[in-house]
Parts: structure tokens; sequence; C-alpha cells
């Protein structure tokens, strides 16, 4: 099923034949996701953005990286606040799976320590952390988070997130271009890497939210 979804997979998201344009559809779209909505918790957004400034700078689109850097950046604080204001609204009580390898209230309940015990600076560090990344901010909605402080601490890690991985992909390969061989195989690795993440992910949501919801999970209660 996994190798069906990889194959599936590699039919619509061609990084290294897509001009610049389709990666910057897709990088938008998967960050958005990520940002904003629970399924995204499944989807490689670190990988995806190293792996788009990779294949950007085999199309040597260095404005390009930097442009997509900052477009990025705004989605992905965009998104958060969509996840703040739906974990505002709906709470975290349906989020939590009965017998979920990742939904489930253990991995709810650290994310909700990791936000009481560092507050502000959990959500700029939830940032480098995957499935905290896409938890945080509902949580953060569900305990009432000052909405400014908020904005705040989630613009700051996308800050230090999204420019960082993608500019490391495109500087990173370009030092590669002296030796073709090696750029190419950093552009495979990467492309695959991205696609056989999002194939796994999709493949491990369906199967979370194949489980029944826990009932038991407790609401966040951050401040």
């Amino acid at each position: 099923m996994v190798l069906s979804a990889t194959t599936e997979a590699a039919g619509f998201i061609d990084l290294d034949s897509a001009g610049p344009l389709a990666v910057w559809l897709i990088t938008l779209s998967f960050i958005f996701f990520e940002c904003a909505f629970i399924f995204g918790l499944f989807l490689p957004g670190d990988s995806l953005l190293f792996a788009a400034g990779v294949v950007l700078a085999s199309h040597d689109g260095e404005l390009s990286a930097w442009l997509l850097s900052l477009a990025a950046l705004v989605v992905a604080v965009v998104g958060n606040q969509i996840g703040y204001y739906i974990g505002r609204h709906t709470g975290t009580r349906l989020l939590a799976r009965r017998g979920g390898k990742v939904l489930n209230k253990e991995n709810l309940a650290k994310a909700r320590d990791f936000l009481d015990r560092r507050g502000f600076w959990a959500i700029v560090l939830a940032r480098w952390i995957p499935w905290v990344r896409t938890l945080a901010p509902m949580i953060a909605g569900a305990a009432r988070m000052d909405p400014k402080r908020f904005m705040l601490a989630t613009t700051i890690g996308a800050i230090a997130w999204v420019p960082t991985l993608v500019l490391a992909g495109y500087y990173g390969a370009g030092l590669l271009t002296a030796v073709p061989w090696l750029e190419t195989a950093a552009v495979v690795v990467s492309i695959a890497f991205f696609v056989g993440g999002t194939a796994y992910g999709l493949y491990r949501y369906k199967q979370e939210m194949k489980k029944p919801v826990d009932d038991e999970a407790l609401p966040a209660t951050t401040q």
C-alpha cells in the first residue's frame, strides 16, 4: 500500500521536472496544510522546504529561493493562525485517538506540558518539532493563549524555520555545482525523501483516523 501511494505521489509531485512555479505551488500548499490542519501533522514540512531549495538551485533560481522563503514564511504564520482559532473554537478533545500511534492522549499531554512549561517560547521552538508544530497552535487556541502573544511567537518561529531550510537547501546544493553527479544526487535524494515521507504520512493519517476518538483525553490548560 505504501509503495502504491509512493508511486501515486511521484506522479503528481515531481519537483525535479517541475518549473519554479510548480515548486512554489507545491511548497506553499503543503506548508499551509501542515501548519493549519491536524492531518498536516503527518506531512514532511522540513524535508519539503529543504527539497524546494535544492530543486530551485538546479534551476539557478536564487531570487526565487529568497522570495519563496518569504512567501512560505507568511503562509506558515497564516496556517498557524487558522490552527489557533480551530483550537479556540473546538478545543483539542476530539484530536486523540484510542490506540493511536501519534494522535493519542499521551502525545497530546506531552505537547500541552511543553506549552505549559515554555509558554511563549514553546510556540517559537515548536516550529522545529514536527508533530508539535501542528498540535501547538490548536492547544494554544484551546487554552486561550493571548492572540497577540501567539501571533508574535509563531511569526518569530516562522522567521527562524522557513528561510533556514529553504536557503540551506539552495546554497547547499549550489556548492555541489562543480560536481554535477553530486548535484543530481542531492536533487534525487531530496525529492525521494519528500515523496516517500508524504506517502507514508498519508498512510499513517488514514490508519490513525480509523481509530475511535479517545473521550478520556483532556483539554489543554495552558495560559
